[in-house]
């Protein structure tokens, strides 16, 4: 079977050890991302198998459509709002399901936090200017760190503020909340309360219908002065435009994002990358070659069993009958 690979921005994909997993088969790894569907599809016109890197590409009607040879998606880490999974069930396209971890993601989270905390970014751009300590950052110790999402990714980062010596305050679902009262942490009392009592807010929520603009412009009003916002999770969960309301009506709130509405974002003058108080990392999270080596050889461990006929993982087992 034709299997392509999507979205290889790094060129990394067939450097990995798992590559060789599919020595023998027809394999052709795209490095440019193409947004329009149409002209993805003239593109992979006769792709049976596809192999998605996250969520980088819309798997959309229209896309499906025009791909009539398509058989499998095996997608990299969950399956997630990119896959319109009931018109590929439509289409007869199975879906494979992958696995993650949340270890790259949360070592990421503390070091855009440590960085935007401290505002190393900004010193080191000062020094190659010829500026000698142009600012000057803040520790984590004593700070109260909120976490919205006690998750997998939350739960870890709840363990790096304790040993730092920050406490730490947990807002999201009440089972979460209870989770995080047993393991000794605090819960905040509504998210009013978490906005208006936090030195540093982590959001880890995944991104669905009812968390979509979830943290709003009033929310990001509540800050502290001088309080950190980071956001490794999804760009959507903060209400479209609120952000940069908020940047620009003068509040003083330092931000560390890694997640952007549109991606990847290749514009220099892209608006966060030139305000002093905002850090930014191009979706670094899950960038890891020990995560790489997970989420890809798991997809393609899919790949080989629906090509041997014993299709795992598939998230639509209707399209198997």
């Amino acid at each position: 079977m034709k299997i392509t690979i999507l979205d290889d921005y790094q060129k990394i994909i067939s450097k990995l050890n798992c590559f060789d997993m599919l020595s023998g088969q027809e394999v052709q790894v795209l490095h440019e991302t193409e947004k329009n569907p149409l002209k993805l599809a003239a593109q992979i016109q006769d792709t049976e198998i596809l192999v998605l890197t996250r969520e980088r590409t819309k798997i959309s009607e229209t896309l499906l459509q025009n791909l009539p040879h398509l058989k499998l998606i095996s997608q990299t880490g969950k399956i997630s709002r990119h896959i319109d999974l009931e018109a590929c069930t439509k289409h007869r396209v199975a879906v494979a399901e992958g696995v993650g971890s949340p270890i790259a993601t949360a070592e990421l989270t503390w070091a855009l936090l440590m960085n935007t905390v401290r505002q190393i970014p900004q010193a080191i751009e000062g020094m190659k200017a010829g500026k000698w300590q142009v600012n000057i950052g803040q520790t984590v110790h004593g700070k109260t760190i909120g976490i919205w999402g006690y998750g997998r990714i939350g739960k870890i980062i709840a363990q790096y503020a304790k040993a730092f010596g920050a406490q730490v305050l947990v807002w999201g679902r009440e089972n979460s909340r209870n989770q995080a009262v047993t393991d000794g942490f605090d819960q905040a009392e509504s998210k009013t309360h978490f906005f208006e009592h936090t030195d540093i807010v982590s959001l880890h929520l995944r991104l669905n219908e009812a968390t979509t603009g979830i943290v709003t412009e009033a929310d990001l009003l509540r800050m502290k002065a001088n309080a950190c916002l980071i956001n490794t999770a999804r760009a959507e969960l903060i209400e479209s435009g609120a952000l940069i309301n908020v940047l620009e009506s003068g509040k003083q709130i330092f931000v560390g994002v890694d997640v952007y509405e549109e991606e990847p974002v290749d514009d220099p003058n892209y608006q966060l990358l030139h305000m002093d108080h905002v850090v930014c990392t191009p979706h670094l999270g899950y960038v890891e070659k020990n995560g790489y080596e997970l989420y890809f050889s798991k997809a393609f461990e899919n790949v080989l069993n629906f090509i041997k006929g014993r299709p795992t993982s598939i998230a639509n087992e209707e399209t198997l009958i």
